[in-house]
């Protein structure tokens, strides 16, 4: 049996949350503060761990970094929904957790607990199957303690022909995406459209972060935004982000909600990478990193059908290996990459569209 650590300040959260792990079968132990974590860590070597965000002390941002440093070890953050929550699980997601679920807070406590049990169901056995040693982003460095960056070589465009490049993630993406962002050159003129699964008053906090971080001018994008050359649109979360046109280099987008069979997922890549394939112009680089499920297994389709180039991040990289492992049974991947090669795959990507359609 397979055992899960619990840990949360509230006795009622520690409670629901080690319910609705025995209903899935863990044998559960807790611990009420994240120096109570650390030691139920080395003494019951749990198979998995939900880490509540905020507690006195040591807090779950600290707490998830020691463990992933002593015994690196599969986390499901509890985030408070709001601003400051989001900025928190994001500094826990960059520490090495892999996923995160929002939890009720004050009044909703008690009415809200059964949604709270859903979601737990729907993440943790994915995040148990996560494998810890893809968990952090190695930065490879040049030789000089630097971290390593993509050689640059120019990718010459015709005229009005500008590139774009949709990245699609869900669980474990966070930080792989970062890297990306951070590491794609802005010599490029390309419109970048990100697509990650998170809910909304998350989103918005990713896109600030990632703005922090790159060259690019990122934004939450809403409804009848454009991306120009050199900026990235993180899809908002809780709706889908379409392509609805590619007008004097500018991407048009539109907020929209699809319905799909099975559990719905928002913002989809597949809506994203669909309709962009079918809109824009010129070179199109589609990528889908580590994530559970199926979503942007159509879309990269859809891109290597329109003549794009594809990308999936490889297993030995991909916390969970479910979108990109699903991608490449169907044979929609051109190109099979570790993360720290994705900008590299996207470049010579790009260059061979440029050079097949130059």
């Amino acid at each position: 049996m397979k055992r899960a650590l619990v840990v949360d300040d509230s006795q009622f959260m520690r409670t629901v949350i080690g319910e609705a792990l025995e209903e899935r079968g863990y044998e559960v132990v807790t611990a009420s503060d994240g120096e109570g974590a650390i030691e139920a860590v080395e003494r019951e070597r749990p198979d998995v761990i939900t880490m509540d965000v905020a507690m006195p002390g040591i807090d779950g941002i600290e707490a998830t970094e020691r463990i992933m440093q002593i015994r690196p070890t599969p986390i499901l953050m509890l985030s408070a929904h709001t601003g400051d929550g989001a900025d928190a699980t994001l500094d826990a997601l960059e520490n090495g957790a892999v996923d995160f679920i929002t939890k009720p807070g004050g009044t909703e406590v008690s009415v809200d607990t059964p949604t709270l049990t859903e979601r737990i169901h729907a993440k943790i056995d994915a995040v148990a199957a996560a494998d810890p040693s893809s968990l952090s982003v190695v930065d490879h460095d040049d030789g000089d303690g630097s971290p390593a960056r993509p050689a640059v070589s120019s990718v010459t465009h015709q005229d009005g022909d500008l590139s774009t490049v949709i990245i699609g993630a869900s669980t474990g993406g966070p930080k792989v995406v970062e890297r990306i962002v951070r590491d794609l050159p802005t010599g490029i003129d390309a419109r970048v459209l990100i697509v990650q699964h998170m809910p909304a008053s998350f989103t918005d906090r990713f896109a600030d972060r990632l703005d922090t971080l790159s060259a690019y001018d990122v934004f939450e994008a809403g409804d009848r935004s454009e991306v120009a050359p050199g900026e990235a649109a993180v899809a908002s979360g809780g709706i889908d982000l379409a392509v609805t046109g590619d007008v004097r280099g500018r991407l048009q987008l539109e907020t929209v909600r699809e319905t799909r069979d099975g559990t719905p997922i928002h913002p989809s890549i597949d809506v994203t990478m669909r309709t962009a394939a079918s809109t824009v112009d010129g070179p199109l680089v589609g990528v889908v990193l580590t994530g559970m499920g199926d979503d942007g297994v159509e879309g990269l389709a859809a891109v290597q059908d329109a003549g794009g180039y594809t990308i999936a991040q490889n297993e030995e990289t991909s916390p969970v290996f479910g979108i990109p492992g699903q991608a490449i049974e169907t044979g929609c991947v051109d190109d099979v990459r570790p993360d720290h090669e994705i900008v590299d795959g996207i470049l010579d990507g790009l260059r061979q569209e440029v050079e097949i359609n130059g």
